[in-house]
């Protein structure tokens, strides 16, 4: 491929990503702006359109993609699994894709995981010296508890949105979509793993109008809140990227990502507990060293003939 027509072909990849961005978020206003809907006369009815829509777009990019990229074989182990959906392992989801990957990343989070379990464990004390001790009624209240929460999550909308609807269409488009078109026009996987994320991030503008007519924040306070979100996204859009690219699996970002919007920001220190600030410095070292070994390709792709990557990109023409 000559230099100018390898030019093109990286400049048409990133329009093609930006048109994605771009339709994501717009279809989000088509019930209102294009169909002419009436208003929903709920938040629940007003966030089930956007989840229809939201689904709409990831299939409408899906199918988009498996057009345009050059995939030689239309079988369907090897078009679902450019999207790092491994037919191969459908039956049973290759377990280190889940748990390798929610592992590493909640050594992310072992200043949280800490403080929480510090709380917890303040509680079960305070009960205790109240004389209520640890009985099996106790345990019975507290797996009510829990059926209790699991039970209002599933019927919450907004946690369908964070926990389901975002992390499953987001990781579709802005990653399984994304980095092949990306990567089958000659961007190099490092270049990948930054540049993805932009699109993410500029995918979550729209977050900066509502904070800045809804919340009456100033301008220079809504771009603030903006750009750390902003920020936020792309550091995650990153890792996430990266987890896509070593594993070739859609449950590696996936899972990552549930479990992020579940977690929310990392907790750094908390007043009065140090050992919560040593806690989360033991997890970032331990994530430093474990983030390459254990996704080491190798891991998750037995089943790979003797083409050094998941995808098959080396073989396209």
């Amino acid at each position: 491929m000559e230099p100018e027509e390898a030019g093109l072909s990286k400049l048409a990849a990133v329009m093609a990503c930006t048109a994605l961005a771009f339709f994501y978020v717009a279809i989000l206003y088509a019930p209102t702006v294009i169909l002419r809907l009436p208003p929903p006369i709920s938040y629940k009815e007003f966030m089930i359109r956007r989840f229809i829509c939201a689904v709409v777009s990831s299939i409408v990019s899906v199918v988009a993609c498996g057009l345009i990229l050059p995939i030689r074989s239309r079988e369907a182990s090897v078009l679902f699994g450019v999207f790092g959906i491994r037919v191969d392992h459908i039956v049973s989801i290759k377990w280190q894709a889940v748990v390798f990957p929610l592992s590493l990343t909640s050594l992310m989070y072992a200043g949280s995981l800490m403080l929480k379990s510090m709380l917890l464990l303040n509680s079960m004390k305070e009960h205790a010296a109240h004389g209520g001790g640890i009985s099996l009624d106790c345990i019975k209240n507290a797996f009510r508890d829990v059926i209790g929460w699991i039970d209002f999550v599933a019927h919450d909308v907004s946690a369908w949105r964070n926990y389901v609807v975002a992390p499953v269409t987001e990781e579709l488009v802005f990653r399984a979509c994304m980095i092949p078109l990306l990567l089958c026009r000659g961007f190099r996987i490092s270049s990948v793993i930054f540049l993805c994320p932009t699109f993410f991030s500029l995918a979550h503008l729209n977050h900066w109008m509502k904070i800045y007519s809804r919340e009456n924040y100033s301008f220079f306070k809504a771009s603030m809140v903006t750009g750390l979100q902003l920020a936020y996204t792309v550091v995650f859009g990153s890792y996430a990227s990266f987890l896509f690219i070593r594993t070739g699996h859609i449950f590696s970002p996936l899972v990552a990502h549930i479990f992020c919007n579940l977690m929310g920001l990392p907790v750094l220190f908390a007043q009065k507990k140090g050992i919560v600030s040593v806690a989360f410095v033991a997890g970032l070292v331990a994530f430093a060293c474990l983030i390459f070994p254990v996704t080491e390709p190798g891991l998750y792709n037995d089943r790979t003939s003797d083409c050094p990557c998941w995808q098959g990109y080396c073989s396209w023409s």
